[in-house]
């Protein structure tokens, strides 16, 4: 699956927005379907550090391996995913626009481990696209008004 990158535009200023991305408690106000977070080794948010993400997707149970892969705030905080199907990276930016908007880009890219998985990238590339484009869309309505998913957990 070819990479891509979403966008979307924060107005708030970016110390703000780095401050709510980077508490681990407030992924369960922008991430749907998110069920647990538990840290398993080092150093928690730094380069190297390993957490297990628990999804709930309809019916089907999502575990991804979190491994923070660089950690540049307030410009960069990248890691990689793995689950039993693949693995994805994501490369997040935070550009200040002005004192009072920031710009979130999230670059990511896939690489499955068998055929059937490599079908699904090709055949549904839009939904893995909109999935994290929904995930920033959540993020700026929990920023700016304190919208939260929380509720549909």
């Amino acid at each position: 699956m070819k990479e891509y990158t979403v966008e979307i535009d924060i107005h708030l200023p970016r110390d703000k927005v780095i401050e709510l991305f980077d508490n681990v408690d407030n992924l369960y106000h922008w991430q749907n379907g998110l069920q647990s977070f538990e840290h398993l080794s080092g150093e928690p948010g730094q380069p190297g550090a390993k957490s297990k993400l628990v999804y709930l997707n309809g019916k089907h149970r999502i575990e991804l391996i979190e491994t923070v892969t660089n950690r540049d705030l307030p410009d960069y905080f990248d890691g990689t995913y793995e689950w039993d199907g693949g693995s994805n990276t994501l490369v997040n930016q935070f550009i200040e626009l002005s004192p009072s908007k920031t710009k979130w880009k999230s670059t990511c890219g896939y690489d499955f481990k068998n055929f059937k998985m490599k079908l699904m990238g090709f055949l549904f590339s839009g939904k893995f696209r909109e999935q994290n484009m929904t995930f920033l869309r959540n993020f700026k309505a929990f920023a700016e008004d304190g919208t939260s998913v929380k509720e549909n957990r």
